[in-house]
Parts: C-alpha cells; structure tokens; sequence
C-alpha cells in the first residue's frame, strides 16, 4: 500500500511539475519565469538590433602551426 501511494504521488507530482513548466498553471499565479521570455518581447527590448555585426575571428597564429604537424 505504501508503494501504491508513493507510486500516485511522483506520478500527480510529474504532472503538476508538466503542466506548469508549459504554462498551463499561469492563470494561478504559477508561471515559470522563462514564459514570458519569448522572441516579441527580447526584440522589443533590444536597444539597436540592426547595429549588430557578425565578424569571422581572424585566424590565430599558432593554429596554422598546430595544423601543418
């Protein structure tokens, strides 16, 4: 009977803790903090996205030593 109970209790507790890593428990106040850091939001909060530049790092010189070993 013990087993049982500990058995219904991991299973209720596996999906309390589903339910609310998706959100479903937020209308209870019970939201993980990452929900609402969707893609909306992180550019809205971006100061100058189109400033941002991608650069190729330039090749160090010991790695064409390593390479030709």
């Amino acid at each position: 009977m013990p087993l049982r109970l500990l058995v219904i209790a991991l299973l209720v507790l596996n999906g309390g803790y589903w339910l609310w890593s998706r959100g479903d428990l937020a209308g209870f106040g019970l939201a993980p903090a990452g929900l609402d850091e969707r893609d909306p939001q992180r550019l809205t909060r971006q100061i100058h996205p189109e400033y941002l530049q991608i650069r190729a790092e330039p090749p160090k010189a010991g790695a064409s030593d390593a390479s030709a070993r």
